[in-house]
């Protein structure tokens, strides 16, 4: 795969109609500089808002996926996302003159086909891949919807398969292996669909007023009369001249794939994965994907990217079962020897929780003056490992933490319930439960030997974030 990140030469521009808004559309894409990513930027608005492509700025994904910041927003991004991850650019900037992309023939050809038009360059920084290591499973019980992800190594691949128990369309399966080879000419052509019967829902709900038969493939999944479909057309507003024919495609409209349906939510699926903000190392198997499980699936990656761009940060060596050793924790906190009190970390999941090792020795300290002839760690003190080990995970939610502390704040509901000895090795497991306006709410325990064995400690802890 690539190693070095790629922008298109010159700005190229094409226009449309938004498929739901129904807004004329002028959209430019433009270079962008290294590490700058990939940004869709409002210039009809005032001080033209940039918005960038990730997970973080989804807010809709009724019937595409619409990204806002501030007010600002984009919707049906998915198609344009999708040619971008396809052509493998790495950073750009996406200029719209209006609230949506176009939609242009329902598919990503004109995308792509425009992008290598205004030719793509390689730039100087490396790629920064999420690289699959371990199996990531989403699963929806209700609509029977399972997406995976697999380690494959130094490849991309999508493996996915379309089942609406419709006779109408069926099951359909397709597999795409090499972007480079496959994306533009095998995927990129295969248009947007939906059942004739979806048509009144999406009218009656404000939607698809830029949408004809030109831009979509519509189904036909259900038997109708002529008279039927004469109102039916009158209602929704189709043209007197569609006819619905016998191929179950609306007008007779020819596939340009046999399974052009599960090929287009290949589209879908990648342009939604692309807000994972880094291009993929490994496997993805999808049954059955639609845009809220995508990006319920994009969330538990971004999650991963961002969790492991921080062990990457701090973690020059990732040994065994350690997210942060004693040197990668030396570089996060402030504290030094005797009061550093966390060794290790060994789980984090960044906005969730943290898991940290402090191992109790009989040369601590602190044993020399408190109950020296029976050594007890002090309370306090498993209490301060405890806040350490929560400012870990704390400095690790925020932007720019080498500029900030955590100053503990308050403690509630603190209860000591086991002594630790020499040879203790205390657990500390502590999560976030609220974190607004820099103000931090954590709730933890420090086990004795094992996480879940015997509490020591546990409280509620409160800690503000301020600048160093």
């Amino acid at each position: 795969m690539l190693e070095k990140q790629r922008t298109i030469k010159q700005s190229v521009t094409l226009s449309g109609v938004g498929l739901h808004s129904g807004n004329k559309s002028n959209m430019t894409f433009k270079p962008a500089p290294e590490n700058y990513g990939i940004k869709f930027k409002r210039i009809d608005l005032d001080n033209s808002p940039e918005i960038p492509a990730d997970i973080d700025h989804v807010i809709d994904i009724s019937r595409g996926t619409t990204i806002a910041k501030d007010g600002a927003e984009v919707m049906t991004v998915e198609h344009v996302l999708a040619s971008i991850v396809g052509c493998e650019i790495d950073n750009l900037i996406v200029e719209l003159d209006t609230n949506e992309t176009p939609i242009m023939d329902g598919s990503a050809k004109d995308y792509v086909a425009t992008l290598l038009n205004a030719g793509i360059v390689e730039q100087d920084e490396m790629r920064d891949y999420l690289v699959i290591e371990d199996t990531v499973h989403y699963h929806n019980d209700e609509d029977n919807i399972d997406i995976v992800a697999l380690p494959l190594k130094d490849e991309f691949r999508i493996s996915l398969m379309i089942d609406y128990n419709n006779p109408a369309l069926g099951v359909q399966h397709t597999g795409l292996f090499s972007l480079h080879e496959e994306f533009s000419k095998e995927f990129a052509p295969a248009r947007t669909f939906c059942f004739l019967e979806e048509i009144e829902l999406l009218k009656s709900q404000d939607l698809i007023k830029g949408g004809d038969i030109d831009n979509a493939i519509v189904i036909v999944d259900r038997d109708f009369t002529k008279d039927e479909f004469d109102k039916f057309k009158k209602r929704v507003g189709i043209e007197d001249s569609v006819i619905l024919g016998s191929s179950k495609i609306l007008n007779e409209k020819k596939l340009r794939f046999k399974n052009e349906p599960a090929r287009h939510k290949v589209i879908d699926l990648m342009g939604d994965l692309a807000l994972i903000g880094a291009p993929l190392k490994g496997q993805i198997l999808a049954a059955r994907p639609g845009h809220k499980a995508n990006v319920e699936f994009t969330k538990m990656l971004r999650k991963l990217y961002l969790q492991k761009k921080i062990e990457k940060k701090f973690q020059v060596m990732k040994t065994g079962n350690v997210v942060f050793d004693i040197e990668a924790i030396l570089n996060i906190m402030p504290h030094r020897f005797p009061f550093l009190l966390v060794d290790r970390i060994i789980d984090m999941d960044i906005n969730e929780k943290i898991i940290g090792i402090k191992n109790v020795t009989y040369n601590e300290p602190f044993f020399q003056g408190h109950f020296p002839t029976r050594k007890i760690m002090p309370g306090v003190l498993i209490v301060e490992a405890m806040v350490q080990c929560g400012c870990i995970l704390l400095l690790n939610t925020i932007e720019n933490p080498e500029n900030k502390l955590a100053y503990f704040a308050s403690i509630e509901k603190a209860k000591f319930r086991k002594p630790i000895t020499p040879g203790d090795q205390l657990v500390l497991e502590m999560k976030l439960v609220s974190f607004k306006r820099n103000i931090c709410k954590l709730a933890g325990k420090a086990y004795k030997n094992q996480i879940g064995g015997e509490i020591a400690c546990e409280g509620e802890f409160m800690a503000a974030i301020v600048d160093k």
